[in-house]
């Protein structure tokens, strides 16, 4: 199986990210990448799942973060992850 590597876009509605791989930045550079656990309805602040490098962390949009997802390849039926917006199109990527 051969796999397509396509690039990270920026996702403005964190709430709907919740169990997705995410990679945080601030002012371009990456803070960190992980697991979104929890996240606030109104998407001004979301978790990140502690791992084996890092304890559970919050990130909130007053501080200037970004969250980036990089669409993946899956196996089976599914080929790619993605969320209602991007399946049926909205302003994803549109700033507020």
């Amino acid at each position: 199986m051969t796999t397509r590597s396509l690039p990270a876009q920026q996702h403005l509605q964190w709430s709907l990210l919740l169990n997705v791989l995410v990679e945080v930045r601030q002012y371009g550079q990456v803070l960190r990448t992980g697991i979104v656990e929890n996240v606030m309805p109104d998407s001004s602040a979301l978790w990140l799942a502690a791992d084996a490098s890092h304890p559970r962390q919050l990130f909130e949009v007053c501080q200037d973060h970004e969250v980036w997802v990089t669409p993946r390849e899956l196996s089976g039926d599914l080929h790619f992850r993605m969320t209602t917006q991007q399946i049926f199109g909205s302003a994803v990527g549109e700033k507020r």
